[in-house]
């Protein structure tokens, strides 16, 4: 058996004034052929999980073109346009095959095109045709349209934020792709697509943990292939956006269409459930202090790097100087401008610089310091958190140092922090420190949960803010909760607005 796998995969904020191009996608991946089998092989990714399962079936595996970059704006036509023609061109040198794996995202945006994954599927079926089977891996927060599902056999979805079951998707695509071949399932989907968006949320609390619950009680069933609860992407503007849940049985529509209809009525009973607390950063440092056990993780939700924000947001970090703390440490905020200064100061040199702030004053201005060289690095090490385990990070020339009783680790490529590995690479234990402070929303929990001895979340302006109602949306579809009062009836799935909007 012979079948292609590939990867194009961008989370796209429209609200961030930073254009993502091919210098981006090239910063993070840009892998041709075999150079994708030495890159994931023994990675817990998409990536990763189908090659291990093609190699241990004996599976002719064909690695096409790999692609990502780290959240951020809208892409340029002319990016996406190399990159499809890539990802085409080498799937049509592959020749003859049985099924093609493909691990995309979900929520793709590109100059003229809101719905990227819905054409590069289209695309595809137009080179191969219908008869050859087509699986997707898809990330959780995709927006996900009827012609990404009507172009594809099977969607598989994660199931976790933190994404630590990647690796356990690519398998199932695998898998599925194999049954497809021999006739043993005949894929049925059924999409509902609520008016309805949430803030990025962590599944392992509720409610989203019990909404899960009930899809794995349905996934039980032998004739249900999976059950998927997709959370969306609400800090992309395009009529595409919102929660959804895609059904997939074997050879059974309209049970695949019962099951997404219960699972969607569940998720509206808990809607209001989703309104996060909100606490300020100064807030937060106040609820951390009053906690006597360490260490304390503080993560700031609004400037994640993850979510495609600058990464060099200055809020939480102003907020633990004017606080003078003690034993505490900041990782990380992009700055190359001043990675460069104190690379060329050298350790043991005192700088004055102005940190962070230099992409927009959304996030905060820039921070006037004077601050210790205490150790510079590379960025580079291997990752060690359960999403993504193993893969080769590289953060790019970084530096730590010392404002007060702080330890800030200042790097020259954004990033969501993942794990403590880059706070061991600039010689901090976080263990021994009372507050930790990181950039992301949620996937820090896959690797500091088990450390923590309190999370507490922070959050001011910023492109992925847990206030929706900040955002100056202009082009989803109305009505949608939270922003309207929005009256629903999943069967017959109509929407009426009953209160004006609050946005």
């Amino acid at each position: 058996m012979k079948i292609i796998i590939g990867e194009l995969a961008h989370e796209t904020n429209t609200f961030s004034n930073v254009k993502t191009t091919k210098e981006l996608f090239q910063l993070y991946q840009w892998k041709k052929g075999k150079e994708i089998m030495n890159v994931y092989r023994g990675v817990r990714s998409f990536l990763g999980g189908m090659i291990n399962r093609s190699e241990s079936l004996g599976i002719d595996i064909v690695p096409t073109f790999s692609t990502l970059a780290n959240p951020a704006g809208i892409i340029t036509k002319e990016t996406y346009q190399e990159i499809k023609c890539e990802l085409l061109e080498s799937i049509k040198k592959a020749g003859k095959v049985d099924a093609i794996c493909l691990s995309l995202h979900g929520a793709g945006v590109v100059e003229e095109i809101d719905d990227l994954e819905g054409d590069i599927l289209v695309s595809v079926r137009e080179l191969v045709g219908h008869t050859v089977p087509l699986i997707v891996t898809l990330d959780l927060h995709g927006n996900i349209t009827e012609k990404m599902v009507e172009n594809s056999d099977v969607m598989l979805g994660v199931h976790y934020y933190p994404h630590i079951d990647a690796y356990d998707r690519g398998i199932e695509a695998i898998d599925v792709a194999v049954q497809i071949v021999k006739g043993e399932i005949k894929p049925e989907k059924y999409l509902t697509r609520l008016p309805l968006m949430i803030p990025t949320s962590t599944t392992n609390q509720s409610p989203a943990r019990e909404i899960n619950e009930r899809c794995f009680e349905w996934e039980q069933e032998l004739d249900v292939i999976d059950c998927t609860f997709f959370h969306g992407f609400p800090y992309t503007d395009t009529p595409d956006v919102c929660v959804s849940v895609l059904v997939t049985t074997n050879q059974n529509a309209k049970k695949a269409k019962q099951i997404s209809k219960d699972i969607a009525k569940f998720i509206w009973q808990k809607r209001e459930e989703f309104t996060p607390i909100i606490l300020s950063p100064e807030k937060g440092i106040e609820k951390a202090l009053a906690n006597n056990n360490y260490p304390i993780i503080i993560n700031e939700s609004s400037d994640n790097p993850g979510g495609g924000t600058p990464g060099d947001g200055t809020r939480l970090l102003r907020a633990m100087i004017d606080a003078k703390l003690e034993k505490a440490c900041f990782g990380f905020i992009y700055d190359p401008e001043v990675v460069n200064i104190a690379h060329r100061a050298g350790i043991g040199a005192n700088i004055s610089v102005e940190l962070g702030g230099k992409t927009d004053y959304l996030h905060g201005e820039p921070i006037q310091i004077i601050a210790y060289v205490k150790a510079l690095t590379d960025g580079k090490f291997i990752a060690s958190t359960p999403m993504g385990k193993g893969a080769m990070v590289n953060y790019g020339k970084s530096v730590r140092l010392q404002i007060g009783g702080i330890d800030v680790i200042v790097c020259s490529i954004k990033s969501q922090v993942f794990d403590e590995q880059i706070f061991l690479l600039n010689g901090i234990d976080v263990n021994e420190y009372k507050l930790v402070a990181l950039k992301s929303s949620q996937h820090f929990r896959a690797a500091f949960e088990q450390i923590a001895k309190e999370i507490i979340s922070v959050d001011s302006p910023g492109l992925t803010s847990l206030q929706l109602n900040t955002f100056n949306y202009k082009r989803i579809n109305r009505p949608i909760y939270p922003l309207d009062e929005v009256s629903w009836d999943a069967d017959a799935n109509k929407e009426s607005i009953s209160i004006n909007n609050s946005n």
